[in-house]
């Protein structure tokens, strides 16, 4: 397995400046609550944030997954900042704001900027969010012994399960719908199980991020042993039809390994889970107490592609 040698980049300044542009019209766009953007200088880069909600309380800290960043979550930030701080961040190593100076190599190294960001907004007990590859920067800061994390919500995480070609496949043909015109784009995502196909203002930002070279490791299956070594609270979200794994199978092994953690398959969604259903996601966010549950939940759920 090819290790990062470089950090990941924009093929060129130019290319770097088309980007931020297209960034900033969609933040403008997309988000519909007040935000405070911040940057914070870590180990491996400066890191763009944004903060919303009131100034006291343990914050919710949101990270997207591969090739996403703070906007992915614009659907998120009212209605979580009405109860806490939050902060969305542009992960180190992917297309955003955030300028990664070093390689990451490790998961150590990939989730150790993180600690860094915790330590600068001065978060203590935060509810760390992370969707697919930003699941696995949570979990490996916390396998890290990073700290100032008080839960963890992971929405269809990598880590659980090795990646198959069944997942690069999904990645492949997403790649090809996001080139079609809108309405046909649209039509395909029920086809090919991605609702991120009907958004179209982080479509656009997609195809912008296309000179970004990612440079990132790739996520190895947990061990039992690593999961059960995390002693924070953990509630799972995984899509029924996911194209990442087998949700049935990564539930039924979290309920023997890790009993105490909440573990929910939401049915009609895919690893697209946080735009296929975001106001389940949000509510699961908002009312995870951290209290055992050993049962794998299945609630009732549809979802409207109108």
């Amino acid at each position: 397995m090819r290790v990062p040698d470089r950090p990941s980049a924009f093929i060129s300044g130019s290319a770097r400046d088309k980007y931020v542009a297209a960034y900033d019209r969609v933040l403008g766009e997309l988000w519909p609550a007040p935000v405070d953007a911040i940057d914070v200088e870590t180990r491996a880069g400066g890191v763009r944030i944004y903060r919303a909600g009131p100034v006291e309380g343990d914050p919710v800290v949101l990270l997207a997954g591969a090739g996403g960043n703070a906007l992915a979550w614009y659907r998120y930030i009212e209605p979580l900042a009405r109860i806490r701080p939050v902060f969305a961040i542009d992960p180190l190593g992917e297309p955003g704001r955030s300028v990664q100076t070093r390689p990451l190599a490790t998961g150590a190294e990939a989730s150790g900027w993180l600690t860094d960001v915790l330590a600068a907004l001065g978060a203590e007990h935060a509810h760390v969010v992370g969707s697919s590859y930003g699941g696995w920067t949570a979990m490996q800061q916390q396998l890290g012994g990073g700290g100032r994390v008080a839960a963890l919500t992971l929405v269809d995480p990598v880590g659980f399960a090795p990646l198959t070609g069944r997942f690069y496949r999904w990645l492949i043909v997403g790649g090809m719908a996001a080139l079609l015109p809108r309405a046909l784009r649209h039509r395909v995502a029920d086809a090919v199980g991605n609702g991120t196909l009907r958004e179209d203002a982080l479509m656009t930002l997609m195809l912008a991020g296309r000179s970004f070279r990612r440079r990132l490791p790739i996520p190895p299956a947990y061990t039992d042993e690593q999961v059960r070594e995390l002693s924070v609270p953990v509630q799972v979200l995984l899509g029924a039809h996911s194209a990442l794994h087998d949700a049935r199978a990564v539930a039924e092994r979290l309920s023997e390994i890790a009993p105490s953690w909440r573990v929910e398959i939401v049915p009609d969604t895919g690893h697209a889970l946080p735009v296929e259903a975001p106001d389940l996601v949000t509510e699961r966010i908002r009312t995870f107490s951290g209290q055992a549950q050993a049962e794998i939940a299945t609630p009732q759920h549809s979802t409207d592609h109108s």
